[in-house]
């Protein structure tokens, strides 16, 4: 079975991407080959720290890897949290706090419409391939679910029944999540290798 590095400490992110590309490929995450250094992601756009994060961990350790950034974009907030969607309230990646961050900016707010966007940059050999997905939502006035991370429990899909990322099950999830999409169009291309 080949080895490639997912670029992430997130047992979450790790775990759902080890279930959506299946058999084919051994997925470790950064535990798993040693590297327990904070990555820098000090990049504008999601897709330069998804590269950033891949790069190091090709120069460094010299495994194939793919890695990922996401950010929430909320209109009404201009764009932001964007990159800064795990720290948003802190360095500390506090994801409530982040929420409840989001929340506060928006009390008040009718225009709640908000997007997930994630890149996925796959060095692979000599090569790199950038892997995209996104969704539309709005953002909720309070939280609903307790499955998820990150914002998923006051973010509602247009797509779907009208539950929020967190109230769905994993399989629902990825079936029309950003990085389920993304993934989707890694686990494509991998699979014709």
């Amino acid at each position: 079975m080949k080895k490639i590095v997912f670029a992430t400490n997130n047992a979450h992110k790790l775990q759902e991407l080890r279930q959506m590309i299946g058999s084919q490929y051994e997925v470790l995450g950064l535990a798993d080959i040693g590297c327990h250094e904070d990555i820098p992601e000090t990049a504008d756009t999601i897709e330069g720290n998804a590269r950033m994060k891949a790069e190091y961990v090709k120069q460094h350790y010299g495994y194939d890897c793919f890695s990922d950034d996401t950010g929430l974009e909320i209109d009404a907030l201009n764009g932001e949290p964007g990159i800064y969607s795990a720290r948003y309230a802190g360095p500390g990646h506090d994801s409530e706090a982040n929420i409840d961050k989001v929340l506060a900016k928006l009390d008040g707010v009718t225009r709640r419409t908000a997007r997930f966007r994630t890149a996925i940059v796959l060095l692979q050999g000599d090569e790199t391939h950038l892997f995209e997905g996104q969704v539309e939502g709005v953002i909720l006035t309070e939280r609903h679910g307790t499955g998820g991370f990150g914002y998923d429990s006051i973010f509602q899909p247009v797509e779907g029944d009208g539950s929020t990322f967190a109230q769905m099950s994993p399989q629902d999830k990825n079936h029309i999540s950003h990085r389920g999409r993304a993934v989707a169009r890694l686990v494509d291309f991998l699979s014709k290798q």
